[in-house]
């Protein structure tokens, strides 16, 4: 990969656009967050949908730019007020993507970045499908996961080995996704990953400055 696109990064669109929700989803470990934390620094035009989680802080997690850690009864409360596009349990705590500015965003153009699982992107899909571009990141093998998840030292074996059952029934859901990336090669694979976003931000559909430009250049 170039080093270009991160410190050079120019949109392609000149018009009026739609802005999108754009989901990378993957296996614990398959290499979601860090190709989100590239997209992120590679890419302006693109913010992070902060999500809220009844998780405890990773060490170098800050509250309101990682998550929005809330308690469980603050949860409760935010579900009861629909504050919530989508939530979802994941290993013993909750995750939701609070509503927020995301929809008055989209209409100026604001591309969002979701790291969210199969159940969120389906929930996301039943609220918002047109603007919801999904991408479901593979591990090269399971034994290369598995690998991943001991080098990160972060979790016990029986933990490891949950995150392995579970992968194993996230990957089994790659169909539902529009695209699916495997990830061998990080840099590759970011690259993939910035060709899916480039070419969906120029779908006619979302080219909402399309119908007055092309009346502009028939009248002239």
């Amino acid at each position: 990969m170039g080093d270009a696109r991160t410190t050079d990064f120019k949109s392609t669109d000149k018009l009026h656009r739609r802005g999108l929700l754009f989901i990378l989803s993957s296996p614990s470990g398959a290499g979601k967050t860090t190709l989100s934390r590239m997209l992120l620094a590679a890419d302006p035009d693109i913010k992070l949908s902060v999500s809220a989680t009844t998780r405890p802080p990773r060490p170098g997690e800050e509250d309101g730019v990682h998550y929005h850690f809330v308690d469980d009864s603050e949860f409760d409360r935010m579900i009861d007020e629909d504050e919530f596009y989508e939530w979802a349990e994941v290993f013993g705590h909750r995750y939701g993507t609070p509503k927020g500015h995301i929809r008055a965003g989209l209409k100026d153009g604001q591309d969002y970045l979701f790291d969210i699982d199969w159940q969120g992107t389906q929930q996301l899909y039943q609220k918002d499908q047109q603007d919801v571009v999904s991408v479901f990141i593979l591990p090269p093998s399971l034994t290369e996961l598995r690998r991943r998840l001991e080098e990160r030292a972060q979790d016990s074996d029986d933990v490891i080995d949950s995150r392995m059952e579970r992968a194993r029934a996230e990957i089994s859901h790659w169909a539902e996704y529009d695209y699916v990336v495997i990830n061998d090669d990080v840099d590759e694979c970011f690259e993939r990953v910035c060709e899916i976003l480039d070419a969906e931000r120029m779908r006619r559909t979302r080219q909402t400055g399309l119908i007055p430009f092309v009346r502009e250049l028939m009248g002239g």
